[in-house]
């Protein structure tokens, strides 16, 4: 793949994380080639995780940019769910490779040499490495990318285990205690997997569409404060992702006696309101229910004449009401008592 810079920051950014990758691994296995320290190897081989999970990374970012087309019309964002779940998956294998070799550095110690040049060339890798993962984690925060804040993840872990290193070789430099290198390299090991396990979760939680609790609560509370009275009810509330872009689909009541014009520009007032909650690129599908009997009492249209009960009450829209596929009204005990 002929590197060039793309219109795209986060694929100009992944690409960064690529180079510096390559330029990383190649400073830790020279710190090792003068030291032997499991310590420094343990650090060198995460390092190829992160050159062949930064290739991922790449190429599920160049994916993703793509528009939808005829097989994929929601678009390729799943791609970086997948992506980051194989980095996930190789950080874990990483993390016990790097543990049974620290174990087996317990029966078969090696000697260690030259600790101040790989002192040195760790300590350069790891805030090369620290300040690459702050920048690509906020990055993908930024532009809501999975596959580019799990490669800052990483890079920062990295980093983390990279300062283990460099205390644990200061330590055995001026103690002599040899030892020490297998125990740092086994905690590493222990932190490795924890993170490797942590980014697997999130994006398996991506690729089975979980329910993202925090943005729908996010969601919610925004089309709270800013509801208008011609929008009845809302349910069957549900919000997916496909890497960047959030599509939300749901149920909304209108009255019944809307023409279709007015239904219609309710809902595209309604949808604007769902597209201002949020920063990514929003996608929606509203299906429009006509009010019934029962709406009345909730209904907060004043001067209605087709009304056949007063207004009671008016429903707060939370996480547990408005994903239930029913139309809510004052009779309704999870509109009373769970609000």
């Amino acid at each position: 793949m002929k590197f060039q810079f793309h219109k795209n920051d986060k694929i100009n950014t992944q690409w960064y994380i690529l180079i510096l990758g390559i330029v990383l691994m190649t400073l830790k296995f020279i710190a090792y080639y003068h030291t032997h320290s499991n310590a420094i190897l343990s650090d060198a081989l995460e390092s190829i995780v992160n050159i062949i999970a930064g290739g991922f990374g790449l190429y599920s970012l160049y994916l993703s940019a793509k528009p939808r087309d005829f097989d994929h019309p929601y678009g390729h964002g799943k791609i970086e769910f997948i992506s980051s779940s194989i980095e996930g998956g190789m950080i874990l294998f990483a993390g016990m490779s790097i543990a049974l070799k620290a174990m087996y550095g317990f029966f078969r110690p090696s000697p260690l040499n030259q600790l101040d040049i790989g002192i040195l060339l760790v300590a350069i890798s790891g805030l090369l490495n620290y300040c690459m993962g702050v920048f690509a984690v906020n990055k993908g925060q930024k532009k809501h990318s999975l596959a580019l804040e799990a490669s800052g993840i990483h890079l920062k872990t990295d980093a983390y285990t990279t300062l283990g290193v460099l205390i644990g070789l200061a330590i055995i430099h001026f103690t002599g205690f040899v030892i020490l290198d297998n125990v740092i390299a086994l905690l590493m090991s222990i932190l490795i997997i924890f993170n490797g396990y942590r980014i697997l979760k999130k994006s398996m939680s991506g690729i089975m569409d979980e329910a993202d609790f925090e943005l729908n609560t996010k969601v919610i509370h925004h089309i709270n404060s800013n509801r208008v009275s011609e929008w009845i009810d809302v349910h069957n509330f549900r919000i997916i992702k496909y890497g960047e872009v959030i599509h939300i689909d749901c149920h909304m009541t209108m009255p019944w006696y809307y023409s279709l014009q007015q239904a219609h520009d309710g809902m595209k007032e309604f949808e604007k309101c769902l597209q201002n909650s949020l920063l990514n690129p929003v996608e929606t599908f509203i299906h429009i229910d006509p009010c019934v009997p029962q709406s009345c009492s909730i209904c907060q249209i004043a001067n209605c004449a087709h009304r056949t009960a007063p207004f009671k009450e008016k429903i707060e829209w939370t996480l547990d009401n408005i994903t239930k596929n029913q139309k809510h009204h004052y009779n309704n005990t999870i509109s009373k008592t769970n609000l």
